[in-house]
C-alpha cells in the first residue's frame, strides 16, 4: 500500500497548521511546527500571496494530509460525497470522519491517524464483534468498535489511552475506557469538526 514516508513535520509547516501527525510529540517543545512555524525550503520565510486556485489547492492538500490519504483516494471520497444528498463539503468531511482509522484515533487508541491505520491493518480491532482490517471502512450509527482480547495488553495502545483526556472524544462517539471499546452514537455534524477547514474551497477546486 502506498504511503508517505518523508518528514511529517514538514507537512504541518507547509500547511501552516499543526496536523498532529506525530502524536504525543506534537504536544511537546520538540514540535517542529512550534519551533519553525513557517513553510519549509530556502524561501519558506518569504511572504507569499496565494491566488484563488492556490488557496483552494492548499486547502485540499491540508485535509488530504490531515487524514493521511492519497490523491486518488481523496478524489473518490469527493465523488461519493457529491453523489449523496446534502451539502457536498459537509458530506465530504463526514465521510472522512467515519473512516475506521480516524475513529480509532478519535477514541484515543492511537496517538495519530498513521498509527491508527497501522493498528487496524494488523487486526487489532473488531467492529460489531467481526474482524475488520480495512482503514477506509465507514462506520455507521450503532456500530461498536472494540479491541480484540489479545490486543488489550499492547503497550502502545495503553499509552495512547492515557492521553485521551487531553485530546477529548467527539460528542458523536462514546468511549468505554475500562472495557476498551467505543460506540458510534450518530453521524458527525459540521459543528463536531472543530479543525479549521474551509471545505467550500475544496468543492470549488473540484468543480472546475
Amino acid at each position: 500500500m502506498a504511503r508517505y514516508t518523508k518528514s511529517a513535520c514538514r507537512l504541518c509547516r507547509r500547511e501552516n497548521l499543526k496536523l498532529f501527525l506525530k502524536g504525543e510529540r506534537c504536544y511537546t517543545e520538540k514540535c517542529a511546527y512550534d519551533r519553525r512555524n513557517y513553510p519549509p525550503g530556502q524561501h519558506g520565510q518569504a511572504r507569499k500571496k496565494f491566488s484563488d486556485y492556490g488557496a483552494q489547492l492548499r486547502e485540499k492538500q491540508k485535509v488530504k494530509r490531515m487524514y493521511g490519504i492519497l490523491e486518488n483516494q481523496f478524489r473518490n471520497i469527493f465523488k461519493e460525497a457529491d453523489r449523496q444528498k446534502g451539502i457536498t463539503g459537509e458530506t465530504l468531511l463526514s465521510l472522512l470522519e467515519r473512516r475506521l482509522d480516524n475513529i480509532v484515533y478519535r477514541f484515543g487508541f492511537a496517538n495519530s491517524r498513521n498509527e491508527a491505520r497501522q493498528l487496524v491493518r494488523h487486526n487489532h480491532f473488531l467492529v460489531n464483534r467481526s474482524k475488520v482490517n480495512i482503514p477506509s471502512y465507514l462506520v455507521k450509527p450503532g456500530d461498536v468498535i472494540e479491541l480484540r482480547e489479545k490486543s488489550k495488553k499492547v503497550i502502545r495502545i495503553l499509552e495512547a489511552l492515557e492521553g485521551v483526556a487531553r485530546r477529548g472524544v467527539p460528542p458523536w462517539l462514546e468511549l468505554d475506557k475500562d472495557q476498551m471499546k467505543g460506540s458510534v452514537k450518530g453521524l458527525p455534524t459540521r459543528e463536531d469538526i472543530t479543525i479549521p477547514i474551509q471545505e467550500k474551497l475544496i468543492v470549488e477546486l473540484f468543480s472546475k
